[in-house]
């Protein structure tokens, strides 16, 4: 049996994440994150996948620790692209 690719993870994580009241808060950010940089880096899939997640997340409405949390994270996405090209 092959091992489901890590963006599918973080995606199907991510509806228990926002099952439970509608947002994703700071530490869920770190476990879907914990996901992606399993193997030492964030891919373009996984990117595009926890960015979308972030975008619902801000649309949603978060809290100031989880809007620097997100913005930490889109700075980490955005070194990383680089080496996509």
């Amino acid at each position: 049996m092959t091992e489901m690719k890590s963006h599918l993870k973080i995606a199907l994580q991510s509806i228990s994440c926002f099952a439970n009241d509608g947002k994703v808060d700071s530490g869920e950010l770190n476990y879907l994150l914990g996901i992606a940089k399993a193997d030492g880096r964030i891919d373009a899939d996984e990117a595009r996948v926890l960015t979308s997640i972030m975008q619902k997340s801000l649309q949603a409405g978060v809290d100031s620790g989880t809007s620097a949390r997100i913005n930490d994270i889109m700075a980490e996405i955005a070194s990383q692209a680089k080496s996509w090209a």
